[in-house]
């Protein structure tokens, strides 16, 4: 039974429709270089306590969802943060290098204002929602190009109405996300960053992928109403 709800509950004498398969998309726990706004990109920089207390607050409620399947990037931030999940729920932990953060070249390390001081047209191009290669770095659509396809491959292996957890980091999944709902990539910028150990939920729907919960810190709730 795997622990999962009985998606043929009857309500009313009526069977209700299968939800169809979920991705749940989790970003690490906390580090020292996000607590200084310094980017961190593809640099491997460790969970502080902090961090590892959110990673394993966020497991025992992401437990509940009784995943099928975890893939996470393998830096160590999200690695250890889908340790705490595999050790509660017994599921074994995919790591995939396609899922690591956006390599950022020379930004990598500086702080925020560090950034903006010394990059700064780069910086406002990029919110802008124009393509730049950050520090010399990777677009963000190339970004999307490596991840996106592993998530997907994950998610068609799951059963009909299965979970899948991906373990990743605030800019590959803010990508990601973007791609798999069919968003044009200027607009992905719109889509608000997520706080350390906090997830979005994408659920499959007659038309694709949507976009459920976004920076969610508890657990997913069903739409009740006319748009479910």
């Amino acid at each position: 039974m795997n622990g999962k709800p009985d998606a043929g509950a009857a309500a009313g004498g009526r069977t209700e429709k299968r939800r169809g398969r979920r991705i749940v998309l989790w970003r690490h726990g906390q580090t020292s270089w996000n607590l200084e706004r310094r980017f961190q990109g593809t640099t491997d920089i460790e969970l502080t306590e902090t961090g590892v207390a959110q990673a394993r607050r966020a497991a025992r409620l992401l437990a509940a969802l009784a995943p099928d399947a975890v893939v996470a990037s393998d830096l160590k931030r999200a690695a250890a943060t889908a340790a705490e999940l595999a050790s509660l729920t017994g599921v074994d932990v995919s790591y995939d290098a396609a899922l690591r953060e956006t390599y950022a070249g020379v930004w990598q390390g500086l702080t925020h204002d560090e950034i903006v001081a010394r990059h700064g047209d780069q910086y406002a191009a990029w919110k802008r929602g124009e393509p730049v290669r950050r520090g010399g770095g990777e677009l963000e659509t190339e970004v999307a190009d490596r991840a996106a396809p592993v998530v997907l491959h994950h998610a068609d292996k799951l059963p009909d109405d299965g979970t899948l957890v991906v373990v990743s980091h605030g800019g590959t999944i803010r990508t990601t996300i973007g791609r798999l709902l069919g968003l044009e990539a200027h607009h992905w910028e719109s889509l608000g960053g997520l706080s350390n150990c906090c997830w979005s939920v994408l659920g499959e729907g007659a038309r694709g992928w949507r976009l459920l919960e976004h920076n969610a810190g508890t657990l997913p709730e069903p739409v009740l109403g006319d748009d479910t």
